[in-house]
């Protein structure tokens, strides 16, 4: 596959949606008369162009199917080196361009994302590449834009079990995902773009209460501190700015932000992405806090010549001094600074054995 990438030190990559658009339009084309296109170059959403060498063409009848392997460049994007195949057959005169779920694919089955129920799960920007690849093709050949569009991806319904679908209600299959069409290295978009979906459809079905947490063990206590049910739960990982700033834009009553001691230290120091690669735990800074607050001179010394954040924690534990809850009540400052007034906001501190050790809760939306 050939296309002009952005200069940068990791290559970037292609999304699912660009991969469809480049088979849709590469099969069209086979259909309308005009041959399999390939390599086949489409617009991108932003500007520019993509250029895709196909792996798969088939003409037979009234249906035509072509297919790209999807190249996700140097991100480690659990569909790297899938095949997206797309077959365009054509539909009854004046049905114009419809889209449908091939093995796979998933398929919509909860309020709340941007495709409705039913449908599959093709997101807007694609079909729209889809459509706008298929009208450059059909003004080419004198054709109608009349074809049902299935687009598969073998083994994704396997592949979607390391992906958020299942929470999402999107059952069957992965995502036809892409805003851009251009996939950025460790940008981890399609991990931000499940969490703004599992608020949408929280939302959506009238949840008042969301927990997002940093990690399994977190959101298990989470769950268990709160009763909530699976649709309440966000699997927020490193992304608490990416969270709270959505929150922002689409309120819920009540959140319940859990992690890790070393995690939220940092959110408590004003980091929103909590990567060990994009941020640090500042200890002397966390010993100060404790001093401030009245821990012993020992403590603190001991606190600021720790190895670890875990042994800072269990220092504390032992000199029964309440460290997680305040790093729990600085890190709520930051988070409700971040979501903002609408938000009743509480954030709870979790050891690795699941134990919740640290909490700050103000459930009024104004406190």
């Amino acid at each position: 596959m050939t296309g002009e990438r952005p200069p940068a030190a990791l290559r970037r990559g292609w999304t699912t949606g660009a991969c469809a658009a480049a088979a849709a339009k590469s099969a069209f084309g086979a259909l309308a008369g005009l041959g399999f296109a390939d390599p086949v170059t489409i617009r991108l959403p932003r500007g520019g162009t993509a250029s895709f060498t196909l792996a798969e063409r088939d003409l037979a009848g009234d249906a035509a199917t072509a297919a790209v392997i999807k190249d996700a460049g140097d991100d480690p994007d659990v569909t790297h080196d899938c095949t997206v195949r797309v077959t365009v057959a054509w539909a009854e005169p004046g049905a114009g361009v419809s889209f449908h779920a091939g093995p796979g694919v998933g398929t919509v089955t909860r309020p709340g994302l941007q495709i409705p129920p039913g449908e599959a799960a093709i997101n807007p920007v694609p079909r729209q590449m889809i459509r706008e690849g298929i009208a450059e093709v059909a003004e080419m050949a004198g054709a109608a834009m009349d074809v049902r569009v299935t687009i598969a991806i073998p083994g994704g319904e396997e592949l979607a079990r390391r992906t958020l679908n299942g929470r999402l209600g999107i059952v069957g299959g992965l995502s036809i995902l892409g805003t851009t069409g251009v996939v950025v290295p460790f940008s981890c978009a399609a991990w931000i773009h499940s969490i703004h979906r599992g608020i949408d459809v929280a939302r959506a079905v009238g949840l008042a209460h969301l927990a997002a947490a940093t990690g399994s063990t977190s959101e298990r206590a989470a769950r268990a501190l709160h009763g909530l049910p699976e649709m309440a739960l966000i699997d927020m990982g490193d992304f608490a700015g990416g969270t709270l700033k959505y929150l922002r834009r689409h309120p819920v009553p009540r959140l319940t932000l859990a992690g890790g001691f070393a995690k939220l230290g940092k959110l408590a120091q004003g980091h929103l992405d909590l990567h060990s690669a994009r941020s640090r735990l500042d200890q002397p800074a966390l010993a100060g806090l404790a001093a401030g607050h009245g821990a012993p001179s020992a403590l603190v010394a001991a606190l600021a010549e720790a190895n670890t954040a875990n042994q800072m924690l269990a220092q504390a534990r032992a000199a029964a001094f309440p460290l997680a809850d305040l790093v729990a009540a600085e890190a709520r400052k930051i988070a409700r600074a971040v979501a903002g007034q609408e938000v009743a906001l509480e954030v709870v501190v979790v050891d690795r054995g699941g134990s919740v050790v640290g909490q700050a809760a103000g459930w009024s939306a104004g406190s």
